[in-house]
């Protein structure tokens, strides 16, 4: 399961790199309005969640005190570089929290601001918060590059040639899941409860 939530967080993470590989430095800081974030201050955030959440978070609340939140969202950064190392910095915490986790302490009991989470449900949740930004960072240097964009996925008007290619690339070799046999409802034992 470890290694699932690893290839997740990994595909967000290679989506969010794609984009700011298209940005210039200026696009980094665009905001649109005074109450809109830039990609800088959004990056500033999320990297500030998971330095929080992820530093010993089997022996302490993934809400630090020296976390500051609401100077999360204030533009702090000064080049596109700085931006760039804090990112690499929160995923670099992330992927040695989920090197931790083990069968042993996978339904152990952790705490986010005093509550309570099983380390399954504090990986859930972000596994729902990240790619939430990340989709805000996509949409915001989708809208700066206009015509420049370069796709991350299907490109437009392409989803029956990419679908036939899958189709194909699939049919040449074996098509199992990690928890099913592939066209099967029969589970794995090693998946089973």
């Amino acid at each position: 399961m470890k290694d699932l939530f690893v290839k997740r967080f990994q595909y967000y993470k290679d989506i969010g790199d794609k984009t700011l590989a298209q940005l210039s430095e200026e696009q980094f800081f665009w905001q649109y309005n005074e109450e809109s974030n830039s990609i800088a201050i959004i990056i500033k955030h999320l990297a500030g969640n998971m330095l929080s959440r992820w530093i010993n978070f089997l022996t302490e609340d993934g809400e630090k005190d020296w976390r500051n939140r609401d100077l999360e969202f204030t533009s702090t950064f000064k080049t596109k570089d700085e931006v760039l190392e804090y990112w690499e910095k929160g995923w670099r915490c992330l992927f040695e929290a989920l090197d931790q986790i083990t069968d042993e302490n996978f339904n152990a009991t952790i705490y986010i601001r005093g509550e309570a989470h099983s380390v399954l449900d504090a990986v859930f949740r972000q596994l729902a918060h990240y790619p939430y930004h990340i989709g805000q960072i996509v949409y915001i240097a989708k809208m700066m590059k206009d015509q420049d964009w370069q796709t991350l996925s299907i490109a437009r008007n392409k989803s029956a040639d990419f679908n036939q290619e899958m189709h194909s690339k699939f049919d040449e070799q074996e098509n199992s899941s990690r928890v099913c046999f592939a066209k099967s409802e029969e589970v794995r034992d090693d998946f089973k409860s």
